[in-house]
């Protein structure tokens, strides 16, 4: 291929994002750069510093994105297995190949970092219509309240999807006998992981660049996804002694 054919080749980010999104609908340009900061994908700088992808870049981008979806890898082992896959080492349940074909997503997948990159402040649901969605009763919802369970949007009468999931969670598990006041606990280690992510991103989010902030956003989903994970692995080991 000649130089101008392949300076054609590549592409754009926004190219890129407009190829991963039927795959991976929560992707964006941001999760990109991110990938890019930390190394797990290195396109091309033109004279004038703007980013060309590869159709091997965006393989490796897609190899990233379901690891993360599909086996819930956190970055650090996405990063091991990449190494090997690029020196010919044999990886342990990888796809066969970069670019190969990928699982379909797990109803019951736990959640990953593009999870938390969802916006749920756009919903805006009165409390007769989150107490209709719920399928709870109003006093089932004032107990929540209570316990600091649920809430509105600050300064609004308003909840959100974030509201309607722990309205329904607390609801499912009122089945099995649990009231909102057996679940406090829940709320004071959900504030405590809260603090400690917070606390990690501070420095980055006191940068004035879009850059940092857009990876501060990132550190954030990444961390969170984590401790989701680090939760359910705890719980399934207790319950397995």
């Amino acid at each position: 291929m000649s130089r101008a054919s392949a300076a054609h080749a590549l592409l754009s980010i926004g190219d890129v994002l407009g190829q991963l999104r039927e795959e991976f609908p929560d992707v964006t340009i941001s999760k990109i750069r991110f990938l890019e900061q930390i190394g797990l994908v290195e396109p091309e700088r033109t004279a004038s510093n703007y980013r060309k992808f590869s159709s091997a870049d965006v393989d490796r981008l897609r190899y990233i994105l379901a690891a993360q979806r599909d086996r819930y890898l956190p970055l650090k082992r996405i990063r091991e297995e990449l190494h090997a896959l690029d020196t010919g080492e044999p990886v342990v349940d990888a796809p066969p190949r970069l670019g190969g074909p990928h699982r379909a997503p797990n109803a019951d997948a736990l959640p990953t970092a593009e999870t938390f990159a969802r916006d749920a402040s756009r919903a805006r649901l009165t409390r007769a219509e989150l107490i209709e969605q719920a399928g709870i009763a109003e006093d089932a919802l004032a107990a929540m309240e209570s316990y600091g369970l649920v809430s509105p949007r600050p300064g609004t009468t308003h909840y959100d999807a974030d509201a309607l999931a722990v309205a329904t969670a607390v609801a499912d598990l009122a089945d099995f006998g649990l009231e909102a006041r057996h679940l406090r606990g829940f709320k004071t280690a959900a504030d405590r992981e809260v603090g400690l992510v917070q606390q990690l991103v501070t420095p980055l989010r006191s940068q004035r660049s879009t850059d940092a902030r857009a990876r501060a956003d990132e550190v954030v989903r990444e961390l969170a996804a984590g401790c989701i994970r680090l939760h359910a692995a705890l719980v399934r080991a207790g319950l397995r002694r």
